[in-house]
């Protein structure tokens, strides 16, 4: 057992050889780590490695658990931390060191960590509690987010965006003259009230992991939503009169005109929040009762997700890694805004992502930075469109391209011509199953021969949420639930679950996270020749299904069968799935 004031001499020359000897990473990893941590003493090298993406989290700490003999844990029960104990540990310390303490254990303090062979850590950690440190092991995520909660809780600042507002005299004097800061939003305690406010909507969006914030005007109320894995709640009303004040904050921060009500507007907000480097899309259209503004938010430091993580299992991911491996054609991902197209896309080009091969991207915009990849974004505003940027990366002798959008029939006519050329290209599409974007090329002007000749697979895709497994409910399907799902009965080895009644894990929500869910219709000869032919989308889909192409439904009604996700979940999601979901 791991106990504090036993860090050996030369702990780093422990650590490598710890890691080494039981093959969690080679030497030419610890050699990338080593230097990439040169000029940061405060870096350990484990957290270097973990920065790098050079040894899996989960492996790694399942490995130093038996090996130390820690407990590892997913979750931490930070409703039941002792808040005692914070008081002692600065936040701005407890992140650097993702360190936790949980509880009192006799003279010893029970310390959840994500860096065990943190030796220093470990004794600041004894010094500052003034116990006896017994750490338990969990992700840093896990351990961050714990960290923002519990100190949250202890401050008294969780889930209080409302409570801003608890002396409204405060705000009568609002002045608009607002000093920028890259301070992280949850340290600014001290600024005007709107400003707090504006923080705290957004420190405690990043906090739930919401997509989107929506700042709504009416007739007499403002209305505040978050989106979180699909689904839009309220989470607050500010007073009336206060709207003007935090539209202009909102666009200030997001460098936007302040004093143009009329038009509509774009941006982009960079914060960092709870400890992340967040950005933040902002759009402002002008309605009856004021500014209405949307903030969509992207987790800069969120890491890439791979193929199997995103949902796809069994023969799809085999189709998946066969199609993403082919030398030239197109690949295109069809789905709403919102289902997780990027993401697909993201994961593909990750999975292929290695030093002989030229991968390039234009995009609309960003959204996350992949080492070893030429990512590129679209700016209208200088004529640098999907088009133009196409044009100047098949000069740059790309191997893989990923075009963020096909939106017209000049992109489409050149992702074409760049297939036909030895590329292999990925790209999305607005279409609602996979079939109808065979039709809606040729509606916007290719020709039927050459989207047969170019195009490898449509994949269409949605999100369902994930049931959370610490309140999910068992129950026993009704007939009519199965028939809806084009089941006759419940096979063995299936469990159905229901949302339960919510947990700290899931937010008291019953869900927690999301999983996609795919319809893969890979062209063969006789889908091109029902493209040559010009046939209708659902003729092609029917065709598809008789050649064993599972559906939406059909791939969400699996991870029903499995426990992953709810039949009201595949039910809401794939209403205009009318194909038998049976199988």
């Amino acid at each position: 057992m791991l106990q504090t004031g036993e860090a050996p001499s030369g702990s780093d020359g422990f650590v490598k050889r710890l890691l080494v000897e039981h093959a969690l990473v080679d030497e030419a990893a610890i050699r990338r780590a080593m230097e990439a941590r040169e000029g940061r003493p405060e870096m350990g090298l484990v957290d270097a490695l973990l920065n790098l993406g050079l040894v899996d989290e989960k492996r790694l700490l399942a490995a130093l658990g038996a090996i130390l003999g820690l407990e590892v844990v997913e979750t931490l029960p930070v409703d039941e931390v002792d808040l005692d104990l914070l008081r002692g540990l600065p936040i701005t310390y407890a992140k650097q060191t993702y360190a936790l303490p949980l509880r009192r254990d006799g003279d010893t303090v029970v310390v959840a960590l994500a860096n065990p062979l943190n030796f220093t850590a470990l004794d600041d950690l004894r010094v500052l509690l003034k116990a006896r440190v017994k750490p338990v092991l969990a992700p840093r995520d896990t351990v961050f987010e714990g960290i923002n909660r519990a100190y949250d809780k202890m401050t008294g600042m969780e889930a209080t965006a409302g409570e801003v507002f608890s002396d409204e005299e405060d705000l009568e004097g609002l002045s608009r003259e607002i000093e920028e800061s890259t301070r992280d939003l949850l340290d600014m305690t001290d600024e005007a009230p709107i400003i707090r406010l504006v923080n705290s909507i957004l420190a405690q969006a990043v906090k739930e992991r919401v997509s989107d914030i929506h700042i709504e005007p009416f007739e007499k109320t403002l209305s505040v939503r978050f989106r979180k894995d699909g689904i839009l709640r309220e989470v607050l009303r500010p007073p009336k009169r206060f709207q003007a004040s935090i539209a202009s904050r909102v666009k200030i921060m997001g460098n936007l005109n302040i004093a143009e009500k009329r038009l509509p507007q774009d941006g982009r907000i960079r914060r960092v929040v709870a400890g992340k480097e967040i950005d933040v899309r902002l759009s402002t259209v002008p309605t009856t009762f004021g500014e209405r503004l949307v903030l969509r938010i992207l987790d800069r430091s969120a890491t890439l997700l791979q193929l199997p993580e995103l949902g796809l299992t069994g023969d799809m991911l085999d189709v998946m890694e066969d199609l993403i491996t082919r030398p030239h054609g197109i690949i295109l991902v069809t789905g709403p805004t919102g289902s997780g197209k990027t993401t697909t896309l993201y994961a593909a080009l990750s999975r292929i992502n290695t030093p002989d091969k030229n991968i390039l991207t234009i995009e609309d915009p960003v959204e996350y930075q992949i080492t070893g990849i030429g990512q590129m974004q679209v700016n209208p505003k200088i004529d640098f469109t999907f088009a133009s940027g196409l044009r100047s990366i098949l000069r740059q002798d790309p191997d893989v391209i990923l075009i963020g959008e096909i939106r017209d029939l000049e992109t489409a006519e050149i992702a074409v011509q760049a297939s036909l050329t030895g590329h292999l290209v990925f790209s999305t599409l607005h279409t609602n199953d996979a079939a109808s974007a065979f039709t809606r090329l040729v509606d916007m002007g290719v020709e039927p021969f050459l989207i047969a000749s170019s195009v490898l697979a449509m994949i269409a895709q949605r999100l369902v949420r994930v049931v959370c497994r610490e309140c999910r409910v068992p129950y026993t399907p009704s007939p009519t639930e199965l028939h809806s799902l084009g089941l006759e009965r419940v096979g063995p080895g299936d469990t159905f679950y229901r949302a339960g009644p919510g947990c700290p894990a899931c937010l008291n929500t019953g869900y927690a996270g999301r999983q996609a869910i795919y319809e893969m219709l890979v062209v063969n000869d006789t889908i091109r020749d029902l493209v040559m032919a010009r046939a209708e989308s659902n003729i092609i889909k029917k065709r598809a299904v008789q050649l064993g192409m599972k559906t939406l439904r059909q791939d969400g009604v699996v991870k029903v069968r499995r426990g992953i996700t709810t039949a009201e979940e595949v039910m809401r999601v794939t209403q205009g799935d009318v194909e038998e979901a049976g199988g």
